[in-house]
């Protein structure tokens, strides 16, 4: 009999570190997605199945749609707002070398992992009927869709899971197709997944992490240009992880690790300085009947600096984030009119 019990009481413990040993992993090691992509300068991931839950689409105010997008809706029968659950999207910016001084600079590249639900023959039909030729690799088929100046390679890695870049040549899709064939490693993907997802806030529905360019010149990177003048600088070199994640309220939290706490300390003035010229700006493209939300909201946005690391936290009121849900932006008051110059005093003639 006690050694029955003794067998129970193992299993049970095995299963309970089974399971925390896969929950722990599963924290660690970021979503499916994402660990498709290639290395990139930024990463971007929303998770739409909480945000469908919660009845967000339904509420929002009817979008006319494009006839191109209302004809890819007709031949798969797919639709953003039901069927899509996951997208994780990887940034490439231009690398130096392809930079020519005088030349307009050449454009940011995307590339891209859906998880969605969808037919994948119609699919594959629609990508097949729209394509200028098809690439075979590892048994799938490769479409290449013409644009402007580049083409767009999209594949279906499985059921549920499409893969797109418009990077130039085959290779980043053919890795995104090894990745996915090698049953995504929890700890694989790019570089900045593995480095930074566990500081992502768990439960976080949507995330960025991106990385400034290295510091080559000592030169900051200018961001953000504001009214009246005031420019905001990040640092080289510095990653910023930004997230979204909702408990009662709209959590936004920006978190920016810096190379020196002489970086982290100049941002963190900067950050402050932006708050405060924000908080003097006329609210004047908001809705009606929201600027004591914003005000509320301003009122929650906190900024810390803990040595090489800045944090900013908020949190969006429900009011506020039901209204811009729910009623389209107004447009921005006209300014008021000038008054019409006052005319001259007549002048008085000498007798």
């Amino acid at each position: 009999m006690r050694k029955r019990v003794l067998l129970i009481l193992l299993v049970t413990g095995a299963l309970a570190a089974a399971i925390a040993v896969a929950v722990v992993l599963r924290r660690l090691a970021g979503p499916e997605p994402a660990r498709l992509l290639p290395s990139a300068d930024a990463i971007v991931y929303l998770n739409l199945k909480p945000v469908r839950s919660a009845g967000v689409f339904q509420k929002m105010p009817p979008v006319k749609l494009d006839a191109e997008y209302e004809q890819f809706v007709a031949a798969t029968g797919f639709q953003f707002e039901r069927d899509l659950d996951e997208v994780a999207l990887a940034v490439h910016l231009p690398r130096q070398a392809e930079v020519v001084p005088g030349q307009p600079p050449p454009e940011t590249r995307y590339s891209e992992v859906f998880s969605a639900r969808f037919d994948s023959s119609r699919l594959a039909a629609y990508l097949q009927r729209i394509s200028a030729g098809v690439e075979r690799y590892r048994n799938l088929d490769v479409y290449l869709i013409p644009l402007p100046g580049r083409t767009l390679r999209v594949t279906l890695l499985g059921p549920g899971l499409v893969a797109a870049s418009n990077t130039d040549g085959p290779f980043v899709v053919q890795g995104m197709i090894d990745r996915a064939r090698e049953l995504a490693l929890p700890f694989g993907g790019p570089e900045l997944l593995r480095q930074y997802y566990k500081d992502v806030p768990f439960l976080s529905f949507a995330w960025a992490v991106a990385r400034t360019s290295a510091p080559s010149s000592g030169q900051a990177n200018r961001l953000f240009v504001l009214p009246g003048g005031f420019d905001l600088f990040f640092p080289s070199g510095t990653v910023l992880l930004a997230s979204l994640r909702y408990s009662g309220a709209l959590q936004l939290q920006l978190q920016a690790v810096s190379l020196t706490e002489a970086d982290a300390t100049r941002l963190g003035d900067q950050l402050n300085a932006f708050l405060a010229v924000f908080r003097e700006l006329e609210v004047t493209a908001q809705p009606a009947g929201t600027t004591q939300d914003i005000q509320s909201f301003l009122d929650t946005v906190h900024i810390e600096r803990r040595g090489s690391r800045v944090d900013l936290t908020a949190s969006v009121p429900t009011d506020l984030l039901r209204k811009l849900v729910t009623e389209p932006l107004a447009p921005p008051s006209p300014p008021p009119a000038p008054p019409p110059p006052k005319p001259a005093a007549p002048k008085r003639r000498r007798k």
